[in-house]
């Protein structure tokens, strides 16, 4: 199985990868994008939306049990960051 790819080689570099990723007997092709944190909020802005959370959440305590060999990473090292945006009244 690939996986996504490490160490990011330019944080501020946008960039996209691909992939199929095999999970629970199939096959799903996946695509991830890089793009800084300013180039994220730009865009937001720029379409007219109003920034109300940034949140990056850590992995719930019991994963630890289900992915003992991972856990360290997802528990330590950023994995998802989601946006919650408003459109202005």
């Amino acid at each position: 199985m690939r996986s996504i790819r490490e160490p990011r080689p330019d944080y501020f570099a946008t960039s996209s990868y691909a992939f199929d990723w095999a999970f629970g007997g199939q096959t799903v092709p996946m695509r991830f994008w890089r793009r800084p944190l300013h180039a994220m909020t730009d865009a937001f802005a720029t379409a007219g939306f109003r920034l109300s959370v940034i949140s990056e959440p850590l992995p719930d305590p019991d994963a630890r049990e289900l992915f003992p060999d991972a856990f360290r990473d997802l528990a330590t090292k950023p994995c998802f960051l989601f946006f919650v945006l408003e459109v202005p009244r």
